[in-house]
């Protein structure tokens, strides 16, 4: 089962990561980050194949994907 870990302190919400998830399984959260901004969260929900998307696109790095 894939791991997906985001750096939430880096991450400026810019929202790709959100949008090329095919599974749909992150969004952006409800607490904000010392830069003030909502990062994104991962919910795992058992469905993620570990693609990498979310890592690919995110401008920042702040995504890693692991697969266990």
């Amino acid at each position: 089962m894939p791991k997906i870990t985001i750096q939430k302190e880096r991450c400026k919400a810019c929202g790709l990561c959100v949008e090329f998830c095919p599974q749909k399984l992150i969004r952006l959260g409800e607490e904000l980050n010392k830069k003030g901004f909502y990062s994104a969260v991962f919910q795992d929900n058992g469905t993620c194949r570990g693609c990498g998307f979310c890592a690919l696109v995110c401008p920042d790095a702040c995504i890693e994907v692991y697969k266990v």
